[in-house]
C-alpha cells in the first residue's frame, strides 16, 4: 500500500533508483541494511505516524513531534541506531503574511535510510527530490550526504528572505524620513517581529550544526564533517545579516521619531511666528479698544493711520528679524560634506614611499 502524502526513493548498491515503494518493500530494504532509502512525508497524518512506528520503529516522542502541528525548537536526539534532527527554515508556501513565517523539517537519519517530515511544502525538499529524480546524486554517497543536501538547501532558502527584509528596512527608513507616516512605524514593528523570528530559529541551529560538524555522532562520517561545517558558516553569515537588519529597524524607529519631532518643531515654529507677530498687535488693539473718555489719540485726525502704520511696522520688523535669524530659509548644507568621500593621503602609511615611486616614474 502506498502513502498518499509521502514520496519514497530507494537506490541500491548498483546505483539503480526505485520510486514509490510500498510498505512491504520498505521493510525488506530496512532489514537488508543495503542501499539507501529516503521517505519524504509532507502534511503528516495519523497513517504516516503508524508508518513511522510500525515500519521504522521510531521512538514515540519523536513521532509525536512529527505528528503534532505545533512548531518545535531545533534539536538533535541520538537514539543509538538513528539520529532525530529538527531544523527550521522559511515557510515560503504560507501565502501572504505580515511577518516571516517559519517551518520545521524533521529528519530521521539511520545507517541506510533517511526519513524527512514536514507539515508544509518546502521548496528546498522539492529541489532535492528533483535532483534525486534527475541523477540521484544526493543519494549516491550515503544518508549523511543526503542529510547535508536537505539541510543545506533549507538554510540557503533563508538568504532570499533576508535580502527582501533588508530591502524593506531601507525603504521603510527612507519613508520614515520623508513622510513620517504612522503606517511606517507599523511596518517597522512588523519587520522587527520577523527579525526576532529568524533569530529564534537561527541561534539554536548554529549549535546543532556545530555538533554535527564536530564528529559527535558516529552516523556522520568524518569525510562529510566539512560539509556540515560549511552549513554552520552559512548560519553565522545569516545571523550577521539578520543582526544588520535589526539594527536598520532600530535606526528606522529612531529616524521616524526624529522626523515626527522635527515636524512638530516646524509646526511650533510657525505658531511661534504667528504669536510673536500678533501679540503686540493684540496689545495695541486692546489699549485703544478701552472706552475711556480722556484718550487724546481718539480725537486726533490721523490717529487711525498712525495706529495702522505702527501695526504694519511691527509686522515688517518681526518678519525681518525672523528672516535674519534663518527661520524662513533652510540652513545651507556644508559643502565639504557633499563632496565625494576621500582621505587625506598624508595620513596614510606608505604615502611618502608611494609619492617617491610616482616621482621616479616621471
Amino acid at each position: 500500500m502506498l502513502l498518499v502524502s509521502a514520496y519514497t526513493y530507494y537506490i541500491d548498491d548498483s546505483g539503480r533508483l526505485e520510486r514509490d515503494l510500498p510498505r512491504e518493500r520498505m521493510s525488506d530494504v530496512l532489514h537488508s541494511g543495503k542501499g539507501l532509502l529516503w521517505v519524504d512525508i509532507c502534511e503528516t497524518t495519523e497513517e504516516d505516524g503508524w508508518l513511522l512506528a510500525d515500519v521504522f520503529k521510531f521512538h514515540k516522542l519523536a513521532i509525536e513531534d512529527c505528528v503534532e502541528t505545533q512548531i518545535h525548537p531545533p534539536k538533535i536526539d541520538d537514539y543509538d541506531d538513528h539520529v532525530f534532527i529538527i531544523v527550521h527554515g522559511i515557510n515560503h508556501a504560507s501565502g501572504v503574511s505580515d511577518v516571516v513565517e517559519t517551518a520545521e523539517l524533521a529528519l530521521f537519519v539511520g545507517r541506510n535510510y533517511v526519513v524527512t517530515n514536514h507539515n508544509f511544502p518546502l521548496y528546498s525538499v522539492d529541489e532535492v527530490r528533483h535532483q534525486v529524480e534527475t541523477n540521484a546524486r544526493p543519494m549516491r554517497r550515503g544518508p549523511d550526504y543526503l542529510t547535508y543536501w536537505l539541510i543545506d538547501a533549507l538554510v540557503d532558502n533563508i538568504l532570499p528572505t533576508l535580502d527582501r527584509m533588508s530591502e524593506i528596512a531601507e525603504a521603510v527608513e527612507e519613508e520614515a524620513i520623508t513622510t513620517s507616516h504612522p503606517e511606517a512605524l507599523q511596518a517597522i514593528q512588523r519587520l522587527k517581529r520577523s527579525v526576532r523570528r529568524v533569530h529564534r530559529t537561527i541561534m539554536p541551529q548554529r549549535e546543532l550544526l556545530n555538533r554535527l560538524s564536530r564528529g559527535e555522532f558516529p552516523l556522520i562520517r568524518q569525510e562529510f564533517l566539512v560539509y556540515f561545517r560549511d552549513i554552520y558558516d552559512h548560519l553565522v553569515r545569516i545571523e550577521d545579516l539578520n543582526l544588520n537588519i535589526r539594527e536598520s529597524a532600530d535606526n528606522a524607529v529612531t529616524v521616524y521619531l526624529s522626523a515626527v519631532a522635527n515636524r512638530q518643531n516646524e509646526t511650533m515654529k510657525v505658531l511661534s511666528i504667528v504669536a510673536a507677530i500678533f501679540l503686540p498687535l493684540t496689545l495695541l488693539a486692546g489699549v485703544y479698544g478701552m472706552n475711556f473718555d480722556h484718550m487724546p489719540e481718539l480725537h486726533w485726525r490721523y490717529s487711525y493711520y498712525a495706529v495702522v502704520g505702527f501695526m504694519l511696522a511691527v509686522i515688517v520688523g518681526a518678519l525681518v528679524l525672523f528672516w535674519r535669524r534663518g527661520w524662513f530659509r533652510p540652513r545651507p548644507f556644508p559643502k565639504h560634506l557633499s563632496r565625494a568621500f576621500s582621505v587625506e593621503r598624508e595620513r596614510l602609511r606608505g604615502h611618502v614611499t608611494h609619492a617617491a615611486r610616482g616621482t621616479k616614474k616621471q
